[in-house]
């Protein structure tokens, strides 16, 4: 095996993904200087460019236009990037977006060629499953990286590297293994996972480097509020005092919430329809999805650039002829700002909840986005489950970038605390805090910097029939049974040998895995029978026992965290110690 030259920190994020390393000789006490890797990538047709983004975004072309798609390292397939981003929003049936959303939706088959979701601009052979588009996107960093580092040979190869590929923090086990799995499809087997709001948090220790001590003291609680893309991930660290020195300690995790950026730019785009439908000038289907590229395009620009005042919004239209077939409005920054401040960040209580408005019994099928977009409200349910009162907070995620935001976070925050000030911990790394972190945690991984103690970010159960009587027409009560408890440490093992299985050789053994982040005391071991509300659902993992026909063989449970941040399921037979792998079931999708 190749020994590596680099850390290397992955941020594979929803909108946008980005690589940063250091050489591995500099390693010394003090962290090295972390470079941005400039990422060539499609931004028109016969157009390269590098840039230290790559967009997360997948455009498949026609077969006229993948003739003009050529990277420096050849290869076919879709283009990522840029002009995937761009093209994507004038023929958004061709584009992948949110496929790292996708790999935590259960309603779907997310190892099936799902992408792009009901286009019928594409051939059902160019559709790409939620995993194998995130792999596309790794392996054209792998590719741009290895065309990078082409004179270095077999140890400067991206597959040889240590590296930190970042999930956020509310992805369970399966998302995790599905992200893993995606990783290795693009040919990167030696990575270990990281939480996005840790990476953050390491990122603005690695700025201040031993200074980050003076800025927070023991008994702090600091929540990391990261709102990107696709999803909302609220995390708590609490500083310890260790004999003198500052300790820190990842004590909580949100829940995985599907709102964000990509629900912003949706509300946009549906404020500029009702405009042009007032005048006559309603939406289809194809258009509506090219609205909500474009919305997203100038919600950018104006958040950014409020001195802009407006900007016209315009897609292509039905009609024949450039002009008659274009469709234009104007969107002001004062329109985006109400928008995002009473649709997303509205003053609430600190006793508020997420509104669950009453509706029809039937929804779409595809990604299961809150019901209540009011991150504040989700913040509020996220603080009170965990009782805690945070003295600062680091907000990280594209989202927050405007002041505006992060003052209104913070203001509700105080109004929850008696006025009391809640302080910001300055994000300077923007939108490579997450990968700069992650590298840093490489770097600290050898002993060399603070480390956050973490550990599983959720109590793991199995579902088990209770032992009574059947009733006709009545569901058999189930418990759950604890098997894996909240901050199980990486490379450590659970065994449960007081509770025994009987499974049948030859016949296919099933069991219901559930998971809360809430019940954080649960002991393996444990059992908990009125379940409804603080355990959820995950999925089913299973297992095919080979040996001797018809025989039934006593078998106990045995879970692994493994060093790559994944969760590992085994029987282990009570008769001889075998083991069976105890895969997840990811392709029966919920209907």
């Amino acid at each position: 095996m190749t020994l590596p030259s680099y850390v290397v920190g992955i941020d594979l994020g929803t909108s946008n993904t980005v690589v940063a390393y250091a050489p591995l000789q500099e390693v010394q006490d003090e962290a090295p200087e972390f470079s941005i890797l400039d990422i060539p990538q499609i931004n028109g047709p016969g157009v390269v460019e590098s840039a230290g983004v790559l967009p997360s975004f997948l455009y498949i072309p026609e077969e006229r236009e993948a003739e003009q798609m050529t990277l420096p390292w050849g290869g076919t397939g879709p283009v990522v990037g840029i002009h995937a981003r761009d093209r994507g929003a004038e023929v958004p049936g061709r584009q992948i977006a949110s496929s790292k959303s996708w790999l935590c939706s259960d309603l779907v088959d997310r190892e099936g060629p799902v992408l792009p979701w009901e286009s019928e601009d594409v051939e059902a052979g160019q559709r790409l499953s939620p995993v194998a588009a995130s792999a596309a996107i790794l392996a054209h960093v792998r590719a741009a990286w290895n065309h990078h580092f082409r004179e270095k040979g077999p140890e400067g190869r991206l597959e040889n590297q240590e590296i930190f590929l970042t999930v956020p923090a509310s992805f369970d086990a399966v998302a995790r293994d599905l992200t893993v799995r995606a990783a290795r499809e693009a040919g990167l087997q030696r990575l270990v996972l990281l939480e996005e709001p840790q990476a953050a948090f390491y990122a603005w220790i690695a700025a201040r480097k031993e200074a980050w001590r003076e800025h927070v003291q023991a008994g702090d609680t600091l929540l990391v509020c990261d709102v990107g893309g696709g999803t909302s991930d609220f995390s708590l660290i609490r500083v310890q005092d260790a004999e003198g020195r500052l300790e820190l300690e990842r004590i909580a995790v949100g829940k995985h919430l599907l709102v964000g950026g990509d629900n912003m730019d949706l509300t946009l785009a549906y404020h500029v329809a009702a405009g042009l439908a007032a005048k006559n000038r309603a939406l289809d289907a194809w258009q509506m999805r090219g609205m909500i590229q474009r919305c997203r395009q100038v919600k950018e620009s104006l958040l950014e650039h409020p001195e802009k005042g407006s900007l016209a919004v315009s897609i292509a239209g039905r009609g024949s002829g450039l002009i008659a077939g274009t469709i234009k409005s104007e969107v002001s920054y004062e329109e985006v700002q109400k928008l995002i401040m009473t649709g997303f960040f509205p003053e609430c209580g600190a006793d508020s909840r997420p509104v669950q408005p009453e509706g029809s019994g039937l929804s779409e099928f595809g990604l299961g986005y809150e019901a209540d977009p009011a991150i504040t409200r989700h913040l509020a349910a996220f603080l009170t489950e965990t009782g805690a009162r945070p003295s600062a907070v680091l907000f990280n995620g594209g989202v927050m970038k405007p002041a505006m935001l992060r003052q209104r976070v913070r203001d509700v925050m105080a109004s929850w605390q008696s006025g009391e000030e809640v302080r910001e911990l300055v994000n300077e790394a923007g939108d490579r805090a997450v990968a700069l972190g992650a590298a840093y945690y490489g770097w600290a991984r050898r002993g060399k910097g603070i480390r956050i103690r973490s550990g599983l970010n959720r109590s793991y159960y199995i579902g088990v029939a209770a032992a009574m009587p059947a009733v006709p027409g009545i569901p058999m009560p189930k418990k759950a049974l604890c098997i894996a408890p909240f901050g199980m440490e990486e490379g450590t093992e659970v065994s449960l040998r007081d509770k025994t299985y009987m499974l049948s050789v030859g016949v296919p053994a099933s069991f219901e895995l559930l998971a809360s982040t809430v019940r954080k005391e649960d002991a393996p071991g444990a059992v908990v029978e009125d379940w409804q509300g603080a355990i959820t659902p995950v999925t089913r993992i299973e297992t095919l026992l080979e040996g001797e026909a018809e025989a039934r063989i006593p078998v106990t449970l045995a879970v692994r965290a493994t060093e790559v941040g994944t969760l590992e399921f085994f029987c282990v037979s009570t008769r001889d110690e075998k083991t069976w792998d105890l895969a997840f079931q990811v392709r029966e999708a919920r209907s």
